[in-house]
């Protein structure tokens, strides 16, 4: 991948970059790079889905005409397997609100965004070929019932209880029907957030629009306001509600029957915290990525608070009872970790070493816990100019991440591990060691034991000891003094 975007860089700016970034993953299967060069920097993607590729650059192009608040497309490779777009920073508006809470600066922002969201969905719409969209072209009935679906398959079906599934699928149907028959209909992001909006300069951006299609316009509203993530408050959900029907009235030139988009918006935020669900149970339940499943607690608490003080507006019982299984306390408690406190005794110390010496013993009482054989990781130190850096340099965490096994590792770890951590907490256990261990405690083992420390202290809150003896050992006798 980082090949294939230098090369792209030197065919567009002339030169090799001076060095790439990569950054975070998201939850598609497409990864995202920061190029370095002297023209400032520019962000770089590779997703194997060319029909994905082609579609962001149709509507960034056409967006960027009407002078839309999004990046510039700057080139395509030649196999379109990657491109490269102007670069608006890395502070997401997500990023602030946890930063600095509901402050009056944040609520700006999210003035802008709403506003912002408006013109671009009406401008956007003008003139748009909705045959270049990725699936379908319209947020119709089948898409909405496939969001339910999703949720069904992947959530609902995970969790193993009764429920009457035709039903089901008989309020499913009358649901999409309802949302179906809206007057409103313009360009739909699909995956609005604030964690894809960018905020440079005091300015809003919008990125990760590629799904986009005709539609409703709640739904990109009811996304933003109901992440789950974001967890804004009432008083700020209505109070953009009211700045965005402002300036949707302003964008189509005549009052919106507010009653009636009220009432589509609270069907609209439905469907779309279902489908947030859906897709941390996929990600989370079935590929079992961990940050995914952390994320369902904070789910099902936005699906609470909307079921406590919203009405779908039709009657569909058997979809009712489904959602008042989903926010049970047994289903909750399900998926929320034990948290560790101040009092919790518990310390997991986590050790990296290498298989030349011997595995660190448990000096504890009790004895036992893990220990982990790094060796089936294909390794870094083999890479020439990775042989003297660790598991805590970024080329070496880049490798492990994008050409190894590294991660489907770590989740099984993951699993493992969060089962006796959880239970020892509540059961008021004092200590737990766990060990990874490679051939020369310097690559595979640093960066899974980090790894396991930050994932343990995110999940739990448990306290950590974290010791890499090779490394460890390194630093000591390298900061002795030379008479030593």
């Amino acid at each position: 991948m980082t090949q294939a975007l230098s090369h792209l860089y030197k065919q567009w700016s002339g030169a090799d970059p001076t060095s790439i970034d990569l950054l975070p993953e998201s939850g598609s299967e497409r990864r995202y790079f920061r190029l370095h060069g002297s023209n400032g920097t520019v962000i770089g993607t590779y997703g194997e889905n060319i029909r994905e590729n082609e579609t962001f650059q149709y509507f960034t192009e056409q967006f960027n005409k009407k002078g839309l608040p999004v990046p510039e497309f700057l080139i395509f490779s030649t196999d379109k397997r990657c491109y490269l777009q102007s670069d608006k920073g890395d502070q997401s508006l997500l990023g602030l609100l946890e930063q600095e809470g509901e402050t009056e600066r944040v609520y700006g922002l999210f003035q802008k965004t709403v506003r912002s969201l408006a013109q671009l969905q009406v401008q956007g719409d003008a003139n748009l070929d909705y045959t270049r969209c990725l699936t379908n072209q319209e947020f119709g009935k089948q898409a909405i019932l496939a969001d339910l679906l999703y949720f069904k398959y992947y959530f609902l079906d995970a969790l193993r209880k009764p429920y009457d599934k035709q039903k089901l699928i008989d309020d499913f149907d009358a649901l999409s029907n309802y949302l179906t028959h809206t007057e409103y209909k313009y360009f739909l992001f699909r995956d609005f957030q604030s964690r894809n909006i960018l905020v440079k300069d005091e300015e809003v951006f919008f990125i990760d629009y590629q799904g986009g299609m005709k539609g409703a316009p709640q739904y990109d509203l009811a996304s933003l306001l109901w992440q789950a993530k974001a967890n804004l408050s009432s008083e700020w959900k209505e109070k953009l509600l009211v700045e965005y029907l402002d300036a949707l009235d302003q964008q189509i030139g005549k009052p919106v029957n507010r009653t009636v988009f009220r009432s589509q918006y609270n069907g609209y935020v439905l469907i779309r915290l279902l489908q947030v669900l859906g897709a941390y149970g996929f990600r989370g339940l079935f590929e079992r990525k961990a940050h995914f499943l952390t994320s369902i607690p904070l789910a099902l608490s936005n699906l609470t608070t909307y079921l406590s003080k919203q009405s779908i507006g039709i009657a569909l019982p058997e979809f009712e009872k489904v959602l008042q299984l989903c926010i049970s306390e047994e289903i909750v408690d399900r998926f929320t970790p034990t948290l560790a406190t101040d009092q919790t005794p518990l310390v997991v110390k986590i050790c990296s070493f290498s298989y030349k010496g011997e595995a660190p013993k448990d000096s504890s009482s009790n004895g036992g816990g893990f220990v982990f054989d790094c060796r089936g990781i294909v390794n870094p130190g083999r890479v020439e100019e990775m042989k003297t850096q660790t598991g805590r340099d970024k080329p070496v965490k880049d490798y492990l991440e994008q050409q190894t096994l590294m991660p489907d590792f770590l989740n099984s770890v993951y699993d493992l591990v969060d089962i006796t951590v959880e239970e020892y907490i509540k059961r008021g256990f004092e200590s737990l060691m766990v060990s990874f261990g490679c051939t020369g405690g310097q690559h595979r083992s640093v960066y899974a034991a980090d790894s396991l420390a930050r994932h343990l202290r995110n999940k739990f809150k448990v306290k950590v000891e974290l010791q890499h003896i090779v490394q460890d050992a390194k630093n000591w006798i390298n900061e002795l003094p030379k008479n030593a």
